[in-house]
C-alpha cells in the first residue's frame, strides 16, 4: 500500500464529506478510494469512518487520525515549491471555477497558452454561477464577482472590468436613447436574475464619487447573460453587459453604446465589475495556483487593469 497516497485519500474523503467527493478531487473511481480507506484501516488496525448507505462519520480514532495528518497535503506541497526551480516542475490537476460568462469569454481563450506554459498540469474549468465550494467541490481557485464572495475564502480584486450600457439599433430607433441613468425608467431594461438566489442584479453608476442604483423597468429577464446579449441585438430593450460580452458586438454595429462619459466626467458612468480571486485558505496558495493568477493578471493588464482607476494593487497580499 502506498501509505502517502491513502493518507491523502483519507484526507479527502473527510474535508469533501463523501468518498464520491474525494474520488472526484483524486480523479479516481469512488470504488477505489473506498478501497484505499479499508486498506489505511486494516494498516492501522482501527476503524477511522463510520459508513452507512446515508451518512459517514469519523469515529473516535478517525477523529485523532486525521488531526495529525491533515496537514500533509499542503506540507508536500510546501516542500515541493521550496525545490522546484523550473516551471515546467508544475505537475498534477488543477481545478479554476469561474462564473460561466467570465470563464467563456475570458478563461476559456487564455487555457491554451497556460497550458503551453505548464504541460505537466491537468487542467479543468468549471463554469457556474451557483455556489462554489472549495472543499466539497475540488476546487483550487475560484474567479468570483463580488455577490460571490462569502465570509471564510481568502479573495483578492485583480481586476475591475467596464459594464457598458447598450442596445440594439432597431431598438434604439424605434425607443430613443436615454441621456442619463434616471432615464432608464422610461425603457425596456433586460434584467440578469442571478442563479444562487434568484435576485436581480441592480445597475449601480457612480457619480462625482458617489455610488447610487437607478431605477429601472425591467420587461424581459434571464438567468443567462448570453441569452440576454442576444436579446438586446434582437430588439428586446437596452443591456447592462460586461465589455467581454459587449465588445465584438459594439465593434460590428450590431450593439450601441449608451451613457458614456469618462470616470473624470460629472455625468453617471456605470459602476464596473470586480473580479477575485479567491482560495480556500492562504495554505492553498501553492505554486500552481500562484502561476495561474499570475498568468492571468499578465493577460489582463494588457486589456483592462492599467488603464483602470479602480482596480486594487496587483503587489498586494490576499485579503478577505
Amino acid at each position: 500500500m502506498n501509505l502517502l497516497a491513502a493518507i491523502t485519500s483519507f484526507i479527502k474523503v473527510v474535508e469533501t464529506g463523501s468518498i464520491v467527493g474525494a474520488a472526484k478531487h483524486l480523479g479516481l473511481s469512488a470504488a477505489a478510494v473506498s478501497q484505499t480507506i479499508n486498506r489505511l484501516e486494516e494498516h492501522l488496525g482501527a476503524r477511522l469512518l463510520q459508513r452507512t448507505t446515508r451518512s459517514m462519520a469519523l469515529t473516535e480514532h478517525g477523529t485523532i487520525y486525521y488531526e495529525r495528518v491533515r496537514h500533509i497535503a499542503s506540507d508536500l506541497e510546501s516542500a515541493h515549491m521550496a525545490i522546484s526551480t523550473g516551471e515546467t516542475e508544475l505537475q498534477g490537476r488543477l481545478c479554476i471555477a469561474s462564473t460561466s460568462a467570465f470563464g467563456r469569454h475570458v478563461l476559456a481563450p487564455l487555457i491554451a497558452g497556460f497550458a503551453d506554459r505548464y504541460p505537466r498540469l491537468t487542467l479543468e474549468l468549471c463554469t457556474t454561477d451557483g455556489k462554489i465550494n472549495h472543499i466539497q467541490d475540488g476546487i483550487d481557485l475560484s474567479l468570483r464577482i463580488k455577490p460571490q464572495l462569502e465570509e471564510g475564502i481568502v479573495a483578492r480584486k485583480i481586476a475591475s472590468i467596464p459594464f457598458i450600457i447598450c442596445a440594439s439599433p432597431a431598438y434604439l430607433a424605434r425607443a430613443g436613447s436615454p441621456r442619463t441613468p434616471e432615464e432608464l425608467q422610461k425603457h425596456a431594461c433586460l434584467a440578469f436574475r442571478y442563479p444562487l438566489d434568484g435576485r436581480f442584479l441592480r445597475w449601480g453608476f457612480i457619480r462625482e464619487g458617489q455610488h447610487y442604483y437607478a431605477a429601472l423597468n425591467f420587461t424581459a429577464i434571464s438567468d443567462d447573460i448570453d441569452a440576454l446579449t442576444q436579446m438586446a441585438i434582437h430588439g428586446a430593450g437596452i443591456a447592462r453587459l460586461a465589455e467581454f460580452v459587449a465588445a465584438p458586438f459594439i465593434e460590428s454595429g450590431r450593439l450601441m453604446k449608451l451613457l458614456e462619459s469618462s470616470h473624470e466626467s460629472t455625468e453617471s458612468y456605470a459602476e464596473p465589475l470586480d473580479i477575485y480571486a479567491c482560495v480556500q485558505n492562504r495554505a492553498a496558495m501553492t505554486p500552481k495556483v500562484k502561476a495561474f493568477i499570475g498568468y492571468l493578471t499578465e493577460h489582463l493588464e494588457q486589456r483592462w487593469i492599467k488603464d483602470n482607476m479602480m482596480t486594487e494593487p496587483l503587489t498586494g497580499s490576499l485579503t478577505h
